[in-house]
């Protein structure tokens, strides 16, 4: 699992508001999730390889499908809209958007599903190409286009970590992140 944002030695604690979360940017932050969550498709595709039992590639896919949604709706609740006041990003937040509505569909596909039914294996497989594509357009295009607009990648990731905290603590994910 990746390192958890509060474990770098750098981080510094907002003076003014302790019970707010470790101070990072909002391209950091966003880089770490993909991280997480690229490396926990690796991991399941290690499972699949092993042959592994319902239960772990269960549990696994519980905890994609709810990274991936808490990722999804920061994004689409706090980073889309910021990114929509910057002209070159217009065609990439709704190209994101259709991308999320289809990862969206496949993730209620597969928490409706046990690792027995057909075609489990491969939903969660597809929902990872769908996510490493996502992924890199995000990185390579979205973000750069909004460190280059000035927006305020402080605020928009204290923004966005806050909102993170908060639903992870909706879903039971306190200790996952």
């Amino acid at each position: 699992m990746a390192t958890s944002l509060r474990d770098t030695d750098d981080d510094l604690l907002d003076d003014t508001d302790t019970d707010s979360a470790v101070a990072v940017d909002a391209m950091e932050l966003l880089q770490a999730d993909h991280d997480e969550v690229k490396q926990m498709f690796e991991e399941y595709e290690g499972l699949m390889a092993d042959e592994a039992g319902e239960d772990e590639r269960q549990e696994l896919a519980t905890r994609i499908c709810n990274a991936l949604t808490v990722h999804a709706t920061i994004e689409e609740e706090i980073l889309y809209p910021a990114a929509r006041g910057v002209p070159a990003c217009e065609r990439l937040v709704d190209e994101a958007t259709v991308e999320h509505a289809s990862a969206k569909a496949l993730i209620l596909e597969i928490e409706s599903m046990s690792p027995s039914m057909p075609l489990f294996d491969a939903k969660v497989a597809v929902l990872g190409e769908y996510v490493s594509h996502h992924i890199d357009e995000e990185e390579e295009e979205l973000l750069p286009q909004l460190a280059n607009a000035g927006i305020d990648l402080d605020e928009l990731g204290e923004e966005l970590q806050d909102r993170k905290l908060e639903l992870m603590e909706e879903l039971g994910m306190e200790g996952e992140s």
